[in-house]
């Protein structure tokens, strides 16, 4: 019979970004960007708070802002010229509307690349975040069946 053990969660927040949440360090990195690209940044996070309400936000990687729910669900990474969305298990995923532009040959992730100037599909995004966020909570139910039964 195994033994269940509990697995603590490591992330970069806390005592290591001097006491502030990843919530705050992603309201300060927005802050810092002034310009498109915290627009950008700011705007996608509102869209994946409203799709997946019970989303949580974690910092990691030394500064990267990443949206969970069972699992990773994307990540938001901002460059010069582009705010990426990495989506974890992207290639899992339908996406019907062509919203991934980026990182499309992986096995694994697939990424959205907004530019400057870019329209957001609002309505294609949120399916797809919500699609992630389903994978991951099917994928984490099917996880604890296999663990019951053994």
């Amino acid at each position: 019979m195994k033994k269940a053990t509990a697995t603590m969660k490591k992330t970069d927040s806390g005592d290591k970004n001097g006491g502030a949440s990843p919530s705050q360090l992603i309201d300060a990195r927005i802050e810092e960007l002034k310009d498109w690209r915290g627009e950008v940044l700011a705007r996608v996070r509102a869209l994946i708070k409203q799709a997946e309400p019970e989303v949580v936000e974690e910092w990691k990687w030394r500064g990267v802002p990443v949206w969970e729910r069972g699992g990773i669900i994307c990540t938001g990474e901002t460059y010069k010229s582009a705010v990426k969305l990495t989506f974890a298990k992207g290639a899992s995923l339908e996406d019907p509307t062509d919203l991934f532009n980026s990182s499309l040959e992986g096995n694994t992730r697939r990424a959205i690349d907004f530019h400057e100037g870019d329209k957001i599909d609002e309505d294609a995004l949120k399916a797809l975040i919500r699609a992630a966020a389903a994978l991951n909570m099917s994928a984490k139910a099917g996880s604890a069946r296999k663990k019951a039964s053994s």
